[in-house]
């Protein structure tokens, strides 16, 4: 993961990244709860049950890389096939190939598993003989 991103954005940068992780993270998961209710045809209940996994995975920051492109690959996938807001899904498309790019920030669970450690090496003192 680390060879994906020189470092994880902190900051207000990494304030970004949350916000957008979240936002994107919490519609997906709204619009797949609202789907599976209306009891849709199985291979719109199964693209939505992709996308609230891939936005489970996003609000936590957990394999961002691989969630992000997962959920624009669902959404472009439901472009093609006219389901829904066109502009709704061209919208979560956009974030999740953004985030994919950009990386999950720092208050990520990314971050804290393969983000930089620090290590502190202490001298060692000769012991007295």
């Amino acid at each position: 993961m680390r060879r994906l991103f020189s470092s994880f954005a902190d900051g207000w940068p990494g304030v970004g990244l949350l916000g957008m992780r979240l936002v994107a993270g919490m519609v997906v998961i709204a619009r797949g709860v609202t789907t599976l209710r209306t009891r849709a045809p199985l291979e719109a209940a199964s693209a939505e049950i992709v996308a609230m996994i891939a936005g489970l995975l996003l609000i936590a920051g957990l394999w961002t890389p691989v969630s992000g492109s997962a959920l624009a690959l669902v959404q472009m996938w439901s472009l093609l096939m006219r389901r829904g807001d066109p502009w709704t899904g061209i919208l979560l498309g956009t974030l999740g190939a953004a985030l994919a790019l950009l990386g999950p920030g720092a208050w990520s669970v990314d971050a804290r598993r393969f983000g930089w450690k620090r290590m502190d090496i202490r001298d060692r003192k000769p012991s007295p003989r």
